[in-house]
């Protein structure tokens, strides 16, 4: 398979694992209506390290992602910030990305690259993904998506119709946008891929010319391309025509098929009952539709719509250029998600995704869940600048009130590292963040709906695994604390057969001990990202 090259590729490609997880702290204040938000998350912070720190508990558990990355057309006044160990990438630190900028693709590659391998992992076995793009960087997206997701899990490149006028200042117009979408396993996805529901000019085809009781209905060819044995036979109309199926054809169906069908009065000769045959299918038949790579602005929405949903939202003032309208997330939604699905957009921008979730939820009355992921975007001469808070949090929150959304969400911030230094330094997590994260970094999967009993320092159960951490947000309680005798015995004794995972700042006991009682000890803080080769 053909991979793409450029500058950093191989500084970059692996940057994801020596991100250091974070905690994620509740913003109580900017929740709204948290009761009622079902797992609504707002997340405020870089999204690399907001995509690793969701991982212990939403890993392989998103089933459709959109994101709607710059297009690094040089005018997004993006700048590269991810501190990656490298003297090469550190000269692009802190630096605005512009037109001119000759390492501008390689920059904007190195960015996606950690991001993109993050968003895989926390994808479900039949979920999917789906990418805004332009021209810009649609033919880079589509080579790395090859190489992160394969190349074998590409789904579809939809066209979508983002503008409805003619565009007359470029050279040829430009009024299309695309939408990349791969699986995270093919194979898997297709069996849950849904139909779209048709239009109304799609229902206007079905008519009732003959007041048939079962209502509406169309003709649909009876033919099939290719040659099947069982579907060759003649046909007789009723007014003595006989047909046989065309060249290169075959009939869709076997005889006793057919015949089944004419009796039921579902085949269809013509006005003339003289006329080669054809099935009726009823309106009332139809689920859906399949889905085409053609999305035009009368079904999914334009740059206007978007704008002008915006505006209604969060001001006049309010200006988004690339906002995406809330009928083409819905769209995206109506093919990929369940009533039940969580949804990720890290490129949260102003929010689109998370007012398209509580739509559709509104409108079938499904229960998605949606976590998006928003940058503050402050920098040196806007240091309180809070887009996430003040543009992405705002406009969910209007569109509830305005929309009558039963929903909300809880706001969180990333906060500080789990890694080794920052425990040494004294920077501490809580009980369960730290019990999340190393029942995540034994078992790779999330700690919900379990039970943790932080008074006797047990975390979980897993398969025949128990996993105990001795911990306490103390800086001075955790200098006495260890893996002694009577705690071990204890243990031990609760979980006989088990294999018990202990992690701990310390340890009083010998290997042979340990291992008699079949008691694996991982010290804290030098041990703990060692374990099972996971970062």
């Amino acid at each position: 398979m053909p991979t793409l090259q450029f500058k950093g590729k191989t500084i970059i490609w692996n940057h994801h694992l020596s991100i250091p997880y974070h905690t994620l702290e509740e913003v109580a204040e900017l929740n709204f209506q948290p009761d009622k938000g079902g797992g609504n998350l707002i997340v405020e912070g870089d999204n690399l390290l907001a995509l690793k720190a969701l991982l212990p508990q939403y890993a392989g558990k998103v089933k459709c992602i959109y994101i709607d990355p710059p297009y690094n057309t040089g005018n997004e006044h993006w700048v590269y910030n991810d501190n990656v160990n490298s003297p090469l990438i550190k000269e692009w630190l802190g630096k605005e990305v512009g037109k001119d900028d000759l390492t501008r693709h390689d920059k904007w590659l190195c960015m996606m690259v950690p991001r993109l391998r993050l968003l895989r992992d926390l994808l479900s076995e039949d979920g999917t993904i789906f990418v805004s793009i332009d021209d810009n960087e649609a033919h880079s997206m589509r080579f790395l998506l090859d190489e992160i997701f394969g190349g074998e899990n590409f789904v579809a490149c939809n066209v979508w119709q983002k503008r409805y006028s003619r565009e007359n200042r470029e050279i040829i117009g430009d009024v299309h946008e695309y939408i990349i979408v791969y699986a995270r396993s093919l194979e898997t996805f297709k069996p849950t891929r849904n139909l779209i529901s048709i239009t109304d000019e799609q229902r206007k085809i079905y008519r009732n010319p003959n007041d048939d009781p079962n209502g509406p209905w169309r003709s649909v060819p009876m033919t099939a391309q290719g040659f099947r044995p069982n579907q060759m036979y003649k046909i007789r109309a009723p007014q003595g025509a006989v047909f046989e199926p065309p060249e290169g054809r075959c009939w869709s169906m076997v005889e006793p098929e057919f015949k089944r069908l004419l009796e039921e009065g579902r085949i269809y000769f013509g006005k003339d009952n003289n006329s080669q045959p054809n099935v009726i299918r009823y309106l009332s038949e139809v689920d859906g539709v399949v889905p085409w790579t053609w999305w035009p602005h009368d079904e999914v929405g334009h740059t206007d719509e978007a704008k002008k949903q915006i505006r209604d939202l969060l001001g006049e003032s309010a200006a988004f250029d690339t906002a995406k309208p809330v009928r083409l997330i819905t769209r995206i939604l109506e093919i990929a998600s369940q009533p039940d699905s969580i949804i990720l957009d890290s490129f949260a921008g102003s929010g689109t995704t998370m007012h398209a979730v509580m739509e559709i939820n509104q409108r079938d009355g499904g229960t998605r869940r949606c976590i998006t992921v928003q940058m503050t975007e402050a920098d040196a001469n806007n240091p309180q600048k809070n887009n996430c808070r003040d543009i992405t949090r705002k406009r969910v929150e209007n569109a509830i009130r305005a929309h009558s959304y039963d929903s909300g969400f809880r706001y969180l911030r990333v906060g500080r590292a789990i890694d080794a230094e920052s425990l040494l330094a004294g920077d501490l997590p809580t009980y369960e963040q730290f019990a999340k994260y190393v029942f995540y970094l034994c078992t790779g999967e999330h700690l919900a709906g379990r039970s943790i009993r932080e008074k006797d320092y047990f975390v979980a159960e897993h398969a025949r695994s128990v996993i105990y951490l001795i911990y306490r947000q103390d800086i001075e309680e955790l200098t006495r604390l260890a893996l002694n005798l009577s705690v071990a015995e204890k243990i031990s004794a609760e979980h006989p057969g088990k294999n018990l995972i202990v992690y701990a700042p310390a340890c009083f006991l010998d290997e042979d001990f340990l291992d008699a009682k079949g008691i694996q000890f991982v010290n804290i803080p030098y041990g703990l990202f060692q374990k099972n080769g996971r970062r």
